[in-house]
């Protein structure tokens, strides 16, 4: 028995498994973040709700860089660390970046689960990038070792952004005085769409309508309301949002594959992908994708898809944990 877990800026999700039929665990619960002041006081409410449940081990996947088996979330005031969920449960404890628990997952994925952009023949054993946008931007690669893919995060979302348009380079300026340091997460990311929308409101070149004036200054978290606005084309200046980001996201996945020479496929995951796959499927992020000259025609053949199974690190954290189990 072992337990897997998906912690993310707004939500915990933690799955208690009984073999390696990951996708049925014996037991899964969602928890809401701002209710629990730590990881452990979750674990302890998922546990006493299962008392004769007794895990062999934990296997975490966490948004934010793990470092000496501790992570500092990037977007939740909490400090993770193996050592004293260990101290405190009595099992050995895993944390994973949450990028590389969702690259474990990548391996297993078919059918439903994906949504191919481009279609391409992918070198079986051959690099594997994944990009997810989210709550915030983040990347991981797979490499083979000869026997299985070995996943690996990164905290390539926090790397400078590279305009690749005129109007980008305007947004750079607009942006640059406000938050010094333009990554590609506060361009590309839930984080990032609110600062997208600002500039094209300050600019003046699209009106801001009351009404949404209004829906966004009453808003904690603006991106759900300027996202479903440009979904369901209500104004122009939120359709215009999302035509920058999937741009933004296209070029950035490019620049992924590459970096490692993804020659076994792109995976594109994260909470906001799969709700926006109409403007995935439009052309333009694939456009930016390949605009890399003088490697066009290599990122062309690349295989590109979109991940949709919304439990992908959860199933992630649990492959990284039979993987562990076997090799024990």
């Amino acid at each position: 028995m072992f337990l897997a877990g998906d912690i993310g800026g707004t939500k915990t999700v933690l799955a208690l498994y009984e073999n390696e039929d990951v996708v049925s665990p014996t037991r899964e619960e969602t928890f809401a973040n701002h209710n629990f002041e730590s990881l452990p006081a979750i674990i302890k409410q998922f546990l006493a709700d299962s008392p004769t449940a007794v895990p062999q081990r934990a296997h975490f996947g966490v948004a934010g860089p793990v470092r000496d088996r501790q992570v500092v979330l990037t977007n939740l005031p909490w400090v993770i660390n193996a050592r004293e969920i260990e101290a405190a449960f009595g099992w050995p404890v895993r944390l994973l970046n949450d990028l590389q628990a969702i690259a474990y997952a990548v391996p297993h994925l078919s059918g439903d689960d994906l949504l191919t952009l481009n279609k391409a023949e992918s070198d079986p054993t051959g690099p594997v990038a994944v990009i997810a946008p989210g709550t915030g931007l983040g990347e991981a690669f797979l490499t083979w070792n000869g026997r299985f893919y070995q996943a690996s995060p990164s905290e390539g979302g926090h790397t400078s952004f590279g305009p690749t348009t005129p109007l980008q380079i305007e947004m750079v300026a607009y942006l640059l005085p406000r938050l010094g340091h333009i990554s590609y997460e506060r361009v590309c990311s839930g984080v990032g769409i609110p600062n997208i929308y600002n500039f094209l409101r300050d600019s003046g070149r699209y009106e801001e309508p009351d009404w949404l004036r209004q829906e966004l200054a009453a808003a904690d978290d603006k991106t759900p309301i300027i996202v479903n606005t440009a979904l369901q084309k209500k104004t122009p200046i939120c359709e215009a949002v999302l035509d920058i980001f999937v741009a933004i996201l296209g070029s950035e996945a490019g620049n992924l594959a590459l970096t490692i020479m993804a020659t076994g496929g792109v995976y594109v995951g994260g909470g906001i992908p799969p709700r926006i796959l109409d403007q995935l499927q439009n052309g333009r992020f694939m456009r930016y994708f390949v605009d890399k000259p003088p490697h066009n025609e290599l990122l062309q053949e690349t295989a590109v898809h979109v991940i949709r199974n919304p439990k992908v690190a959860l199933y992630g954290a649990a492959y990284a944990a039979i993987e562990a189990i076997r090799e024990a």
